[in-house]
Formats: C-alpha cells, structure tokens, sequence
C-alpha cells in the first residue's frame, strides 16, 4: 500500500525522473537513503516501470502527429499477431490500442511531413489487408502528459 510520500515521490518523478534523490528527499520530508528506498521498491514493485527521456518532437524533426484508425474484416488471432509484428517494426508508429466500437484499432504516428507518412501508410497497406484507414493529422496539440493520476492508488 502507498502512502501520501510515496504518491508524492511518484508525482515529482513523472514531471522530472532526473531529479537528485536529495532534491527530492527533502521535497517529499525524508531522509536521502529513506527516500532512494522508497524509490527502489516502487521499480522493484513495478509500479514504476521504468525511467526514460522526453524527446522534443519538432527538435527531432517529428513534429507532425497522424491518428489512423483502422478498421479489419480480419478478426483472428493470427492477423491480430501479424498486426503487432508489423506495427512494431515501424518507429513513427509511437502508439497503438485496440478498441471497442466502429474502429478497431487506433494509432499514433509521428513524423516530419504527409509524404512520410503517405511512406508509412503504404508499407502498411502492403504487409497487411485492411477495410478501411482513415487518417487525421493532428492541428495542434492541446495537452500531452505522459504522467498518470495517483489519486486512484
């Protein structure tokens, strides 16, 4: 069970995973050893699952997001394995769910410019049969958090 210091060390890690463990020891009221203990059982419990670097997109020449929803007459376990091989090979697909509703699945891309992605849609298109892919390029990003809430713990 977490208590208010550990949501607290877990809040102050998902804003900046870089911070010295004194910093946050005393931002959190602990010890430096109590607080890098804290922190240690979080990995080790995998509630953390892991710290990694925030790249800015446009610096990395990704700026551009495209969702594409896509829809399958396919409903097997076997396309469904084929699906996830393929979307894993390609890096400008950050993202993929599969859902419930019209879509069957959602992805989000990343990259520099619509030819780039007209590149990744046909690479898509030739390693696997669709119904349908409806793209929506992004206009602009109103809210991106990689943070999740902790008041549900």
């Amino acid at each position: 069970m977490l208590d208010g210091r550990d949501k607290k060390i877990i809040d102050y890690l998902q804003r900046d995973a870089a911070v010295p463990v004194a910093d946050l020891a005393d931002t959190v009221g602990l010890s430096v050893s109590a607080c890098w203990r804290r922190i240690k059982n979080l990995e080790d419990s995998g509630l953390i699952a892991r710290r990694v670097v925030l790249v800015d997109r446009r610096k990395a020449n990704v700026a551009m997001t495209v969702f594409v929803a896509v829809r399958t007459s396919r409903h097997s376990i076997g396309w469904l394995d084929t699906f996830r091989e393929v979307i894993g090979a390609i890096p400008e697909i950050v993202e993929a769910y599969r859902l419930t509703g019209e879509m069957d699945y959602l992805l989000r891309l990343v990259v520099p410019s619509v030819e780039v992605y007209d590149t990744v849609y046909k690479e898509l298109i030739s390693k696997l049969d669709f119904m349908d892919v409806s793209s929506f390029i992004s206009m602009e990003e109103l809210k991106f958090t990689t943070a999740v809430p902790m008041n549900y713990i």
